[in-house]
């Protein structure tokens, strides 16, 4: 039997994302991020609070990376979710990580996390108390090390992890369980 929960954003898996952007002195900022992801075949959608520095810094710049986390680098993108670049101006310097900038876009690419999507902004809507960033994806880099002999990238080389909405936990993504158009295939017969 089901129980009813109420209205709650239980949703599994979220992603843990990093956006980083740069301040109007050229500081790079990061913020973890869960509410967003791909909206179409070249944009992104970022759901974020309007006061967030990142928001600040993507209306003032028009652009910003998304990365995806790994668990190599868990304990820096949990911090970039705590603190705040508006009261910690030298958040990212904290984290030890380095970051260089993008060649496609007005933003920083952090050189640790496996894979950065370059993206400028194709829009911002607000509705219902809501800031959405629509992000136009202008290159994909991603390591070496998370590419098959294909040059394509193996989602069991990223380490990636995501986020647990139910009890605010982190969890590492594990093995290919089927492949997607062929797995359900029996059921067109």
């Amino acid at each position: 039997m089901k129980k009813s929960l109420g209205v709650k954003p239980y949703l599994y898996p979220m992603p843990v994302l990093m956006i980083a952007t740069y301040g109007e002195d050229g500081t790079v900022d990061v913020m973890n991020m869960a509410w967003g992801g791909i909206c179409a075949s070249n944009l992104v959608a970022l759901n974020i609070d309007e006061d967030h520095k990142t928001a600040e810094n993507i209306k003032k710049r028009g652009a910003f990376t998304l990365s995806v986390a790994d668990v190599d680098h868990l304990a820096e993108a949990d911090f970039f979710g705590i603190a705040t670049g508006n009261k910690m101006p030298d958040k990212f310097a904290r984290s030890g990580l380095h970051a260089v900038k993008s060649e496609h876009v007005d933003a920083p690419v952090v050189e640790e996390f496996p894979i950065t999507l370059e993206c400028k902004v194709a829009e911002v809507q607000r509705s219902a108390g809501n800031f959405r960033v629509v992000g136009e994806i202008i290159n994909v880099l991603a390591d070496e090390k998370v590419l098959d002999e294909k040059g394509k990238v193996d989602p069991t080389k990223l380490n990636a992890f995501v986020f647990d909405q139910f009890q605010s936990g982190y969890y590492a993504i594990g093995g290919k369980v089927g492949q997607a158009w062929h797995s359900g295939a029996k059921f067109m017969k």
